[in-house]
Formats: structure tokens, C-alpha cells, sequence
């Protein structure tokens, strides 16, 4: 594989801090220069912004524009639903001004499933860590601009390793979750690839939930940040029922609030797009 490049002009709502900073991908880590560094689907890229041109270099499988396209979600009319959603109320039109330039990434689905898994109870720096060593370990070494990456493994790159292997590279709790759930997935107890065909969002959050490590807020996140791409879930952790608390609910305990209360009212303010809306309003009062 060679090093290839693309270069897009006049790009909107595309902001590489909002993107990478707004918590939903742990493999891209900024640079000296301000440009970000990320490894994705067999691919390692570097994305820099000047202006209004953006700047795509990389190692790829395949064709960059068209790996760039899907895995930004470029397709997608971001302004269209940042007009939409601005409609509803100040809030929600100030947390999308902190967070204007944000995208959901088209993440691997198998990846997203351990990664999310690992981020239970746990930190980004620590998430992050721990992906990086699994993938140092059992993933493949790709060389980009002098350094040494590592592409995050396959199932059957998993298929072998043991509960005390996921222990020692620091998966804490999770080792026996992460073991568990490699299995299921070789057994086909769930099959990914049916779950990727099945438009019905309640029945694949099921059968998210009988991965081992997989809880409501996990599943949402993996329905949301991956190829499953369904933006009417609505991920909820400590910063969104606190920013949900603080401009809606107004409950004096925050800890008080259920969080089916929080998702019926999500459902009826922001509708099919919940997951988007959650993003602009958790990086906001996360950042801001």
C-alpha cells in the first residue's frame, strides 16, 4: 500500500476538534501541528485543516476518496440537519454553534463493540490506551511518515487470546467481558453481519445486549458511532443527564432522574435525530 492524498475545498461543518474531541472515536490523537492522526478499517490517515480546504493523507486499502467519503460520512447534509435542529430551542442552537463542525464517523461495527466495551466505567486516556495495546499486540503493523501503527484486530485475530492476555494489557474488569464476547461473536450466537442488515433498531439493541460487557448505555453508543448509523438513539452517561437535568428536567438531584424519563423526552424533542442532537449538546457542556 501507498501513501495517497485528497484535498476538499470549501468543506462545512467539518471541524477536527469536533470531530475527534466530541468522544465518539478513541483512535485518533492530535498532532504538534494541530492536524490529527487516526487509525481506521485497515487505514492510517492524517487530516489537516487550513481555511476552508481540508487535507487527507494516508495509508489506505483502497481507494482514499471514497474511504474518506464514508468514513466522514460526507454524503450527508450535516447543514441541513443542523437548521432542523436549531428550530427546536436556544439551547440546542447554542450547543450546535460550540459544535458546529461535528460529524458522526461511519466506525467499524466489530470495533466499536470491544472499543465501547472497554469504555465502561472508564476514562478516555485509559480507554485509549487499552485499544492501542490490543491492537499493538494482535493487529497489523502499518508504516505511515516514520512511525509505527497498528490496525485494531479482527475477530480472529481475538480468537485465541485469554481472559489473563486482555488482564495484562490493562483491561481491568472488562478482561472476562471482552473474552465472552469475542466467543459469542466466533459461535455466531450473534451474528454481525445480520445485525448490519436489520433495519429494526429495537431488535439489534437486543441482541447488542446479550454481548457479555454490553448494557443500555454501550448498546446505544455502538448503534450510533458505528456503520449501524441509527440517530434516533440517544446515549445517556453522567454529562447528558447532567446537561438534560440542567435544561429541561430541573430536578434539584440530578441522580434522581430515570433515565426512561430522559429518553421519552429526547424521543419527543428531538425525535429520529436524538443520537445528533446528544452530540452537540454532550460536547458542548462536556468542553464548554
Amino acid at each position: 500500500m501507498k501513501e495517497q492524498e485528497y484535498k476538499i475545498e470549501n468543506i462545512k461543518s467539518f471541524e477536527l476538534a469536533d470531530i475527534f474531541e466530541c468522544g465518539q472515536c478513541f483512535r485518533w490523537s492530535k498532532q504538534e501541528d494541530g492536524s490529527y492522526t487516526g487509525v481506521f478499517k485497515g487505514n492510517v490517515m492524517n487530516v489537516q485543516k487550513h481555511g476552508d480546504t481540508v487535507t487527507f493523507k494516508g495509508i489506505c486499502n483502497g481507494n482514499i476518496k471514497e474511504i474518506v467519503e464514508d468514513y466522514f460520512d460526507l454524503k450527508r447534509n450535516y447543514e441541513e440537519i443542523k437548521s432542523r435542529l436549531e428550530k427546536i430551542d436556544d439551547n440546542v442552537k447554542t450547543s450546535i454553534q460550540y459544535g458546529k463542525g461535528i460529524r458522526i464517523l461511519n466506525q467499524d461495527l466489530w470495533e466499536m463493540i470491544i472499543s465501547y466495551i472497554i469504555s465502561a466505567n472508564n476514562n478516555i486516556p485509559r480507554i485509549k490506551g487499552i485499544i492501542e495495546r490490543i491492537s499493538k499486540n494482535y493487529g497489523k503493523e502499518i508504516q505511515f511518515q516514520g512511525e509505527k501503527y497498528y490496525t485494531f484486530p479482527s475477530l480472529e485475530e481475538l480468537k485465541d487470546v485469554t481472559v489473563e492476555e486482555y488482564r495484562k494489557l490493562g483491561a481491568g474488569f472488562r478482561d472476562i467481558r471482552l473474552y465472552e464476547t469475542v466467543h459469542m461473536l466466533l459461535d455466531k450466537k450473534v451474528d454481525l453481519d445480520e445485525m448490519q442488515k436489520n433495519s429494526n433498531t429495537i431488535e439489534v439493541r437486543e441482541q447488542l445486549l446479550t454481548l457479555s460487557g454490553v448494557g443500555p448505555k454501550v448498546a446505544d453508543c455502538i448503534l450510533l458511532f458505528s456503520t449501524l448509523k441509527r440517530f434516533e438513539v440517544f446515549p445517556i452517561d453522567v454529562w447528558v443527564r447532567r446537561v438534560m437535568n440542567e435544561l429541561y428536567i430541573k430536578n434539584e438531584d440530578e441522580t434522581k432522574i430515570n433515565k426512561k424519563e430522559i429518553e421519552k423526552l429526547a424521543q419527543e424533542k428531538f425525535g429520529k435525530l436524538a443520537g445528533i442532537a446528544q452530540q452537540y449538546l454532550f460536547y458542548w457542556k462536556r468542553e464548554a
